[in-house]
């Protein structure tokens, strides 16, 4: 027979309290949960990508960068409060699938975000921010003290958050996205204080573990897969074309660039514990991660134009610097990584080596020549430091051991 005492049981089994800060479990692995809301967030940012391809000009690059930002944010919110305060519980389902249920509407007004759909998106984003200040509010409830109150300070910028969101429901189009932009930018700049300086030592209270590393190396996979669905959209209007065909491939091993800067030079490391370098490392993947979706929008106007002798400036400039941004934040990663300084002799000419190619990339974009030709460029921009870290790897291998990279 079932009585009130067994009730109460089974309800504090399923619909258990948030973990406070400093109560991360660093053995845990993700789940299945986890990478359900991962592909939802795969859908978002399929339908940005595919906008910014119809829409290579100025505008549809600050539209895709804007709506990218917007994306992210709320995927890192979902992502640091399962990791950090999370309990596979009914509680912690709960959570991840109220904010999958805003997140469909979100994607479907994605495309259109700039234009007549952005009242919707502005509804939907203010609702999903609500949501998440709710969520973090609750995990105020059950912190120590030092931690409740920029927890409720981290609340309170996300409520200002979705306040800005309905705020923007009744300007026109390019009001609208400007006050996003600043919406966006100001999130960030308050996080980024309350991180650092607020008492109560938040920043220490984020802990990277292995699970949220792991996390960070899947929305960076995530957005590989960008390239290979740029390539094929490219080629589907004429699969048989020997110039889109060639182009199409040399992209594909551009993407794989990408993947080779990011895995091999800081994927699947933990940063510094200190709080500047925990806040860079999780900060620096938001460019990262939105110019890997760049080039791959970039690459099926690429494949379109494979039979001009010069490359127009649209697809080259998205494509190229593209390229040099995950060079340059890749390098801004390596610098937060706990190895830069024990292995200074070996990831500092690395990180030099990056330089050189973000600027090496940048001279191909100021050329302009053919597509096969700057797709072969930049594939050879992406190798020049991959093949200088072997190389260097070699050279100072006994000192520095095998952990630091693996070619």
């Amino acid at each position: 027979m079932i009585n009130a005492a067994m009730l109460r049981e089974l309800r504090m089994q399923l619909w258990q309290p948030p973990r406070p800060h400093g109560a991360a479990r660093r053995d845990r692995v993700v789940g299945p949960l986890e990478l359900f809301y991962d592909l939802v967030v795969v859908a978002l940012i399929g339908q940005a990508a595919h906008h910014l391809t119809g829409h290579l000009t100025a505008r549809g690059v600050v539209e895709f960068a804007v709506v990218f930002t917007i994306v992210w944010i709320a995927w890192l919110n979902g992502t640091l409060l399962h990791d950090l305060h999370g309990r596979e519980d009914v509680r912690g389902r709960n959570s991840f699938m109220g904010q999958i249920l805003l997140l469909v509407p979100l994607g479907a007004a994605v495309p259109a975000a700039g234009g007549r759909h952005g009242r919707a998106v502005a509804v939907t984003a203010a609702m999903l921010f609500l949501l998440l200040a709710y969520l973090w509010w609750r995990v105020s409830q059950v912190d120590t003290p030092e931690f409740a109150r920029p927890t409720r300070l981290y609340t309170a910028i996300t409520l200002v958050l979705a306040a800005g969101f309905v705020a923007s429901v009744p300007l026109g189009a390019d009001a609208r996205l400007v006050m996003w932009a600043c919406l966006a930018a100001g999130y960030l700049g308050s996080v980024a204080i309350v991180f650092h300086f607020v008492p109560g030592q938040l920043g220490e209270g984020v802990t990277v573990t292995e699970s949220l590393i792991e996390r960070f190396s899947l929305l960076v996979i995530i957005v590989l897969g960008e390239t290979v669905t740029g390539v094929v959209s490219g080629l589907t209007a004429d699969p048989t074309s020997g110039r889109g065909l060639a182009v199409g491939i040399i992209c594909v091993l551009a993407g794989f660039g990408a993947w080779w800067t990011y895995f091999d030079f800081v994927g699947h490391r933990s940063p510094h514990e200190s709080r500047s370098a925990t806040f860079s490392w999780l900060l620096s993947h938001l460019p990262v991660t939105a110019a890997i979706t760049g080039m791959g929008a970039s690459m099926p106007r690429l494949i379109d134009d494979a039979g001009l002798g010069r490359t127009p400036a649209a697809p080259t400039w998205m494509f190229c610097g593209s390229a040099m941004a995950v060079l340059l934040f890749t390098t801004v990663l390596m610098t937060s990584l706990e190895v830069w300084h024990s292995a200074a002799d070996l990831l500092r000419p690395i990180a030099a080596a990056n330089l050189v190619a973000a600027a090496v990339a940048l001279g191909v974009a100021v050329t302009r020549p053919a597509p096969l030709v700057l797709c072969l460029l930049l594939v050879l921009v992406f190798a020049g430091p991959w093949t200088f870290a072997v190389l260097r790897k070699a050279v100072v291998a006994a000192a520095v051991g095998n952990e630091v990279m693996r070619p």
